[in-house]
Formats: C-alpha cells, sequence, structure tokens
C-alpha cells in the first residue's frame, strides 16, 4: 500500500462554515491485490468528514496493518473509525483492483442491475435573480434537464421570486429541485415548500439543520419532497429511515466512506420507499469516477450529482467520465478508471 498526497486548486474559493478552502486536498491510495494494482482517491471536506491530517493517520494506520496482515484486516482498522475519507480512499483502491482483475468495469463487479449511461443535475448558484436565470438557462442548452438551484442565502421571499423565475424561464419538462444546506427555521422552510410546489419543485435539500430529523420528519407529506444531504454525515441511515425524515437520500461516497457503503445507503433508501440520488463532495477525478460507477449499479437512477469537474483548475487525470448533454457514459475498461495514475506521471 502506498500513499501520496496531492493538492488541487480549485476555478474558484469555495466558502465552508469551516472557513474559505482554495484547494482541494487529499491522498491517493495505491494498493496491490494479488498482483493487480488498483488506487483509490481520499479527499476529506472538514465539516463533512475528518481533517486532512486526521485522514493521513488513518491511512498510515492501514498502510502498517498491510504490511503484515491481509486487506480485510486493514480494512477493519478504518470501519469503527471516524474517518470516512480514509476508508474511501482505501476501499476504492481495493475495488478498483478486484475489478480489474476480474476484467470487469467496476459498477459490473459492485453487481445489482446496471445502466451505461447516468443522468447529472446541473447546480445553479445562488446569485440574483437575473443571475440564476442566466445560469439555468445555459445549463438547459448544454443539455441538462435537472437543476439543482441553491437557496437559502437570501431571504426566503427573494428564493421564492428566483425560483419562479426559473420555472418561468425554461421548459415544463425540465425538473427543478433546491438545495437549502440547513439554511432554514421550521418556519421558513414551510413557506418556502408551499410557494415552491407552485413551480413544481420535486425536493429540497436539507431544509432545516443537520440535527433536526423531527423537524424534517414535519416538513413531509405535501407537494415538494424532502432530500437529506448534511444530515447523513451526523446520522446513519438506519436512523434517517426510523424517524420518516426524507422522501430522497443524498449519498456521497466519501461521507460514506466508500463506493460499497454508499450502494448499500442507495440501496436501503430504495427498499425503504425512497430516492437515492449520488452526489461527490467536489472530488477529484478518481472519486468522481468512483462515484459515477456507485450510480451507474443502480438500476434506472435519477439525476446525480456528478458535474462538479468545473469547480478544478486542475486534476488527478484527464476527466474518464465526462458530462456531456446532461449525461455521463459510464467508463468501460476494467476497474474504475484509466491508470492507476501516479503522481510522477502528471
Amino acid at each position: 500500500m502506498r500513499i501520496e498526497r496531492f493538492s488541487l486548486k480549485l476555478a474558484s474559493p469555495l466558502a465552508t462554515a469551516h472557513g474559505t478552502i482554495d484547494a482541494r486536498e487529499g491522498f491517493l491510495v495505491f494498493a496491490d491485490v494479488d498482483g493487480t494494482r488498483g488506487v483509490g482517491e481520499a479527499t476529506p471536506l472538514p465539516g463533512w468528514t475528518e481533517s486532512l491530517d486526521a485522514c493521513r493517520d488513518a491511512l498510515d494506520r492501514a498502510r502498517r496493518t498491510a504490511a503484515t496482515d491481509d486487506w480485510d484486516t486493514a480494512l477493519a482498522t478504518l470501519d469503527d473509525a471516524d474517518t470516512p475519507a480514509a476508508r474511501h480512499g482505501l476501499v476504492l483502491s481495493l475495488a478498483d483492483a478486484r475489478s480489474r482483475a476480474a476484467d470487469a468495469p467496476l459498477y459490473r463487479h459492485l453487481g445489482g442491475e446496471h445502466t451505461e449511461c447516468v443522468p447529472a443535475n446541473a447546480t445553479v448558484g445562488d446569485g440574483g435573480i437575473e443571475a440564476t436565470v442566466d445560469e439555468a438557462t445555459e445549463a438547459v442548452e448544454q443539455g441538462f434537464s435537472t437543476l439543482k438551484i441553491k437557496v437559502g442565502a437570501r431571504p426566503v421571499a427573494e428564493d421564492i421570486t428566483r425560483i419562479d423565475a426559473v420555472r418561468n424561464a425554461v421548459d415544463d419538462g425540465i425538473e427543478l429541485r433546491a438545495d437549502a444546506n440547513g439554511a432554514w427555521s421550521r418556519e421558513e422552510a414551510r413557506t418556502a415548500l408551499d410557494a415552491f410546489a407552485e413551480s413544481d419543485v420535486s425536493f429540497v435539500e436539507q431544509p432545516l439543520a443537520a440535527d433536526d430529523l423531527a423537524g424534517h420528519a414535519a416538513l413531509r407529506g405535501g407537494a415538494v419532497g424532502i432530500a437529506l444531504d448534511e444530515s447523513l454525515a451526523e446520522h446513519a441511515v438506519e436512523t434517517v429511515l426510523d424517524a420518516g425524515a426524507a422522501d430522497c437520500l443524498v449519498v456521497k461516497p466519501m461521507v460514506l466512506g466508500g463506493p460499497d457503503r454508499a450502494r448499500a445507503a442507495a440501496l436501503r433508501a430504495r427498499e425503504a420507499g425512497l430516492d437515492a440520488v449520488v452526489t461527490t463532495t467536489i472530488d477529484g477525478a478518481l472519486a468522481r469516477t468512483g462515484a459515477v460507477h456507485v450510480a451507474a449499479s443502480l438500476a434506472d437512477p435519477p439525476a446525480c450529482g456528478l458535474a462538479t469537474a468545473d469547480r478544478l483548475a486542475e486534476d488527478l487525470v484527464s476527466d474518464p467520465a465526462p458530462i456531456t448533454d446532461g449525461e455521463v457514459s459510464v467508463p468501460q475498461n476494467p476497474g474504475s478508471a484509466p491508470g492507476p495514475p501516479s503522481m510522477e506521471d502528471r
């Protein structure tokens, strides 16, 4: 097992609750399984996952174990640790190696029903009304049929106007979603949901704070669904389901600890009658492609949050799964992505 650090500049700074970041930093994880090398990506995002230092410490612990024991034992050192990005990196590396050895693309190696083309949603920022409409119509012209519009940074009344303006500017067949990132009170959320119903918004992502499962449960039952994202970084999937807090789960492999856990969460959501949207955390190309494979291993996936490559000014490799006309063609080479790459190759 080998670990190599990387840093990828962002195309523009990213404001988070933990401060503004201008680069995505993480680790490439190389693992040899019976003579076949695989590569994974561990790209932590504080607030969602562990810190960069904690990620490195966890990977070092797994590497030391792998040197004297088997891969299952090495992986077990990460299973109960609060280091999902580290686990993601090792799991993706092992899955890449094993699917290469099986001469199968990762999504087929994961099992289940498959699709070879995954729809993606475009994300529209939280600009003013004119900027929001311009960004939305440009995304539609690029072939996206699902738009996720950022809300919550402005007064609710202004967000209602922004959503209504987008609905009036695009075809009725364009699906609209909204993402509040936990910004609203229960009263604000109810006001927004009632108004968004008039604009045929399919669901609002994380309208309330991550820990307010009861509040989310109380918001359900109307024309606009409730999707939970940040809540899955704090609560187990079963806890969310038991609380009746969501109509849809936003499944992020890096946050949940690997493609295996993300796929299991999506399948569990579907079993419970919920939708599941696979999404990235502005990761590098290897983790993004891993997320594509997770989505492709599900039958008839909804539009997923995979169109984030343009948030990076540089990447680990040329994008193995670019967005074209609002869709991703799933790579058909063995493993997860072409390679495996090395830092020396870039």
